[in-house]
């Protein structure tokens, strides 16, 4: 099953990882070891929540203007 991985910078170090598809999210010091966490948490969770179909979201990009001085 192919799955879906968002990685932001986390606030404190290191990056938080998104399954946008289960929701599920984990965190990890690395990428690697964020991917690796959200891997064993995204099992666990549908081996709890089977979903037969888990599409892939659509994800997109967008710019908000830059904010005018006062």
């Amino acid at each position: 099953m192919e799955l879906t991985a968002v990685l932001t910078h986390a606030e404190e170090g290191g990056f938080v990882a998104l399954n946008p598809e289960t929701g599920t999210t984990t965190q990890g010091e690395t990428v690697e070891l964020a991917v690796a966490n959200l891997k064993e948490a995204t099992a666990l969770y549908l081996s709890e929540f089977p979903q037969l179909n888990v599409g892939h979201p659509v994800i997109t990009m967008f710019t908000l203007p830059e904010p005018v001085d006062a």
